[in-house]
């Protein structure tokens, strides 16, 4: 008997068809006698929906009213599909976020967890129950509601799972697992079958939409092996872990699998995949003394605005001038508030101007073969020529090359890499089953 936790993203409950087709997904599993803990995201478009709602009626909605607003969606999800293993013959109970013990800080719309006491979810297992829990949502030390932000129901699914010591996390979607592309760009992508968590948190980082950051932040802290798969299918997906000899594994972990990460821990291929971001925007700081401390206000305004800044050039100073040009990159929906904060300290640093792009596109190749494997930074920039994509931005790491394009031309650039390392698939395309991704 193994325990799972299983995450089933929107389009997997987008109605009661498809509420259904999980809710009997679920009860094989548990009557091939394992412990089942399900999380759920709101259905469909739910979350879009109450978002309209609220700007039909104001333009500056209280952050702590969205967060009740935007939890109602999760709790309809999961009250739902409890109803449906119950009538499928399997007892079954939903549990909101505050109920299962998901402790957060009071940031709304963007809470992080800062503990775990899943006490009744535990209960219900251990009595034969299916625990159903509402992804995306907390509570805080003052018993409000919070919600995690983007990725929130990933991020819940493996922190019940590090917490509950669950054998395996399952995040169901719309695809078959983590590609070497995004099968919407590249159809002839290929299923990656395995992944350590170091390539695959660089994948989530720079744009890889299928899981969110946190949630393999916290697989890999804990330790959390991780099954990528399909809810319209019965297709295996991939498996995330950097453990290859885990007895729990067995009588989960297909036969294959097990195989696959076996054989991959002895050569980990070249590159793993390509994943590519369009949700960046670019600021540059033209004429920037090129003096000690200038740097660091510049950075610490940007930080205190509230922006995650990914990647940073500063150029050559001008030697005959004492000047510098700075340009880096954040998320577009902090633009505004970082361009305001950089206005308001010109003055007092004397750069001469702020320049905006907001059409660029992000690829960032990411491979953990590429510690041991000289030319690929040559490959990549190669076939980025051929195709007559110009880069704007690099930035390295030791398992990825990421290079900022023209927006316009980010889905070509995408193509001709994914083509010049070989990663293309021979024989089969990939299948979009849903339409979204999560």
């Amino acid at each position: 008997m193994a325990l799972v936790v299983q995450k089933f993203g929107g389009s997997s409950v987008s109605d009661a068809d498809a509420m259904l087709r999980v809710a009997k997904r679920i009860v094989t599993l548990k009557r091939a006698g394992h412990q089942v803990v399900v999380v759920v995201s709101a259905m469909g478009d739910t979350t879009d929906d109450l978002l309209d709602l609220a700007a039909r009626l104001t333009s500056n909605a209280p952050e702590r009213e969205m967060d009740i607003l935007l939890s109602a969606g999760e709790r309809i999800s999961m009250s739902l599909l409890a109803m449906a293993i119950n009538e499928l013959g399997e007892p079954a109970q939903s549990y909101t976020g505050a109920q299962a013990g998901i402790h957060t800080d009071s940031r709304y719309g963007r809470a992080s967890i800062v503990g775990m006491v899943p006490e009744r979810v535990a209960r219900a297992i251990q009595d034969g129950q299916v625990a159903i829990v509402a992804g995306f949502q907390g509570v805080s030390d003052d018993n409000d509601v919070t919600t995690l932000g983007r990725g929130g129901s990933d991020t819940t699914a493996v922190a019940l799972a590090a917490a509950l010591h669950a054998d395996v996390c399952e995040i169901f979607t719309d695809v078959d697992g983590l590609f070497t592309a995004d099968p919407r760009i590249v159809p002839n992508a290929r299923r990656v079958r395995t992944l350590g968590y170091e390539e695959t948190l660089e994948m989530a980082a720079h744009g890889a939409k299928i899981l969110h950051l946190r949630a393999v932040e916290f697989a890999r802290r804990y330790g959390v092996p991780l099954h990528v798969r399909s809810s319209f299918s019965e297709k295996e997906g991939t498996w995330i872990s950097n453990t290859t000899a885990n007895p729990a594994l067995e009588g989960i972990v297909p036969e294959a699998a097990l195989t696959y990460m076996k054989e991959e821990s002895v050569e980990a291929p070249i590159i793993s995949g390509i994943a590519h971001d369009r949700s960046q925007d670019k600021i540059t700081i033209v004429n920037v003394p090129d003096r000690p401390g200038v740097a660091a206000k510049i950075f610490s305004t940007v930080a205190e605005a509230g922006a995650n800044i990914d990647m940073i050039v500063q150029n050559i100073s001008h030697t005959d001038s004492g000047v510098t040009d700075i340009s880096f990159t954040l998320p577009a929906a902090d633009g505004a508030a970082t361009l305001e904060a950089l206005k308001e300290i010109q003055p007092q640093l004397g750069f001469t101007k702020l320049q905006y792009k907001d059409n660029i596109g992000k690829l960032s190749l990411v491979g953990a073969g590429m510690r041991t494997n000289p030319g690929v930074s040559a490959k990549l920039f190669e076939s980025l020529s051929a195709a007559g994509v110009n880069i704007d931005m690099i930035s390295t790491s030791e398992i990825r090359i990421s290079v900022v394009v023209d927006l316009d031309d980010l889905d070509k650039a995408v193509r001709a890499v994914h083509t010049a390392f070989g990663l293309d698939a021979a024989d089969s395309e990939a299948v979009v089953y849903g339409g979204t991704g999560r």
